[in-house]
């Protein structure tokens, strides 16, 4: 089963997948763009396309998606074969919300152009949780440390991030990021328990 989580930064997205390791031990735990032990050349491309403010939109586009085939072939395909809960730390989507936002303006409807690029080869998340926070404190919380973090540009973001759930309901659980952290790892953790007993008895 892959689970992916996903929100504008400074939803607390990232500490509820290291808090997840905790409660589930024996997945395989990994996040996009890829770093770290699930990293490659790729993923240090795309680290250093989101610190360059001039960067291309569509070229940083096409490093996210090289970062993404590549993540599929390495981790998520050979996890899912031996039958692993894949958890990631953002996923296809986080693509489809942010570049479809930076490349507004430049191609004509960008979200349905990425999410096209994608069809071919990626694999749709059997769950994705959505942490959903109003732009303004996102923005405070991820401290604006890249071009990504900006109040103005999230509120792009979660735009498609609402089109993307509206389109998929069956997918999305959509979770109030502004309440306690303990309170949304509650909340996240009842979802995935919920989804795994029905996919277990489904499969």
């Amino acid at each position: 089963m892959l689970v992916t989580l996903e929100g504008l930064d400074g939803t607390g997205k990232t500490t509820v997948w290291e808090a997840l390791r905790d409660t589930y031990p024996n997945a395989t735990f990994t996040r996009e763009p890829t770093s770290g032990e699930t990293g490659s050349w790729y993923g240090e491309a795309v680290a250093r396309s989101m610190a360059d403010d001039d960067a291309d939109p569509l070229a940083e586009l096409f490093l996210y998606t090289a970062d993404h085939a590549d993540h599929l072939t390495r981790v998520i395909e050979p996890a899912l074969e031996r039958g692993d809960l894949v958890i990631s730390d953002r996923y296809s989507d986080s693509r489809y919300a942010y570049q479809g936002a930076t490349l507004e303006g430049r191609l004509t409807r960008p979200v349905e152009y990425i999410i096209g690029i994608h069809r071919a080869f990626s694999i749709d998340p059997d769950l994705t949780i959505y942490l959903d926070l109003d732009p303004e404190t996102a923005a405070a919380r991820a401290g604006a440390t890249n071009k990504f973090e900006h109040a103005s540009y999230l509120e792009k973001v979660r735009e498609n991030y609402e089109r993307l759930v509206a389109s998929e309901p069956e997918r999305f659980v959509q979770v109030d990021a502004s309440q306690p952290p303990e309170v949304v790892l509650d909340r996240v953790e009842a979802i995935l328990e919920r989804e795994l007993e029905a996919h277990d008895e489904a499969g």
